[in-house]
């Protein structure tokens, strides 16, 4: 299993109000990630309502499957039975066929993976061009460590949680737990690769003080003891 590439020390959340990073460039982007059933999405959800200009991976994955390359490569690879009746791949029957083969996640990785970079590269530089920019930019990727992408932002983010609460959590949407899980970077090295992590096991409350936290960090141009 790929490690991450950059290890650093865990490090706590500083408390809203304290001043922002200068040395980033304006506006800050940052890679949102963390294991299957960690909470990715409510966390990205979070951070658009605090003001954060946000990338969903998944809402990119959905997008690309309805491409027509990337449906005649996914066909000719599984066959008639993962494409839709709208002629989009099924991502259900996708999962089925390919969670477990090693070579199956593969192929797709190689098929997605740069797609989706690109997209978010050029998402990325539309943010910024704007005048004023989004006071942060964060990009929610499931596999960032998996796929070495950690210095492709400026800051990661891991949102995690206890194994029975994300299994819990995606056995509750039908979903394999054991088996998605194994494809992914150990929660712990991920928390301790991370410039800021949160456990997600409490209230919706917590999870938006710890972005108001993250937004205080690591949003530019705000003075210091500023909200």
């Amino acid at each position: 299993m790929t490690r991450p590439r950059r290890p650093r020390s865990p490090q706590s959340s500083p408390r809203p109000g304290t001043t922002p990073d200068a040395r980033l460039p304006a506006p800050a982007c940052l890679g949102l990630t963390g294991g299957i059933g960690a909470g990715k999405s409510a966390a990205l959800d979070a951070f658009a309502r605090a003001g954060a200009a946000v990338l969903s991976s998944d809402d990119a994955v959905r997008r690309l499957y309805s491409e027509p390359g990337v449906v005649s490569a996914v066909r000719e690879r599984f066959g008639p039975g993962v494409i839709d009746a709208a002629g989009a791949v099924n991502r259900a029957a996708l999962a089925a066929s390919a969670f477990g083969d090693r070579e199956a996640m593969r192929f797709l990785e190689g098929l997605l993976h740069p797609r989706i970079g690109s997209e978010r590269e050029a998402w990325v530089t539309a943010q910024r061009a704007l005048t004023p920019p989004p006071p942060i930019l964060v990009c929610e990727v499931p596999l960032l460590f998996e796929a070495r992408l950690e210095d492709r932002f400026d800051a990661v983010l891991v949102v995690t949680a206890p194994d029975d609460v994300r299994r819990r959590r995606v056995e509750a949407r039908g979903q394999d737990f054991d088996g998605r899980a194994a494809h992914q970077v150990d929660e712990a090295r991920k928390v301790a690769a991370a410039d800021m992590a949160f456990v997600n096991d409490g209230t919706l409350d917590d999870l938006e003080q710890w972005v108001g936290a993250v937004m205080a960090r690591f949003r530019r141009g705000v003075a210091n003891g500023a909200g």
